[in-house]
């Protein structure tokens, strides 16, 4: 798994670790060979994700994190050959820290949290209809449990 971190970036380097286990796992969950993936991260503040969610998502207010998807068709367009650019994930550090408290779990778990919710995003979940949300949120919990991050 090839997870490119834009400069800059502000969690420890045992959540990034964790952001790749993360990862790797979806993936191989989804029959791809994790070793040909590559997802960029980047982690702004709230003023960049509220600029980015209205530009792509015409939603004028911050948000938690931004998935920016290749959109591959799982079955039929995923290359042979060479590596599988997923898309990219876009996370505001400063949200998920009032999430965490908000919530009462720790930073890290959200960070990972998002990162997990957005990376199935780029890999064709979503959560608009009752079953496509049941669905996504058994392998949010799936990933989260084989990663031992709890709430």
């Amino acid at each position: 798994m090839n997870i490119i971190y834009e400069e800059g970036h502000v969690v420890t380097q045992e959540i990034l670790d964790k952001m790749t286990q993360a990862a790797v796992y979806a993936v191989e969950l989804e029959q791809l060979e994790s070793e040909r993936c590559e997802i960029s991260v980047t982690f702004v503040d709230m003023e960049e994700i509220h600029e980015l969610n209205k530009e792509y998502r015409d939603v004028d207010r911050p948000t938690d994190v931004l998935s920016f998807p290749q959109f591959y068709d799982l079955e039929e367009e995923i290359p042979e050959v060479g590596e599988i650019c997923l898309g990219d994930v876009v996370i505001c550090r400063d949200k998920a820290a009032e999430q965490a408290k908000e919530f009462g779990h720790s930073f890290e778990r959200e960070i990972i949290y998002l990162f997990v919710h957005s990376v199935l995003h780029l890999l064709g979940y979503d959560h608009m209809e009752d079953d496509e949300k049941a669905c996504m949120r058994a392998r949010e919990e799936q990933i989260m449990e084989h990663l031992g991050v709890f709430r």
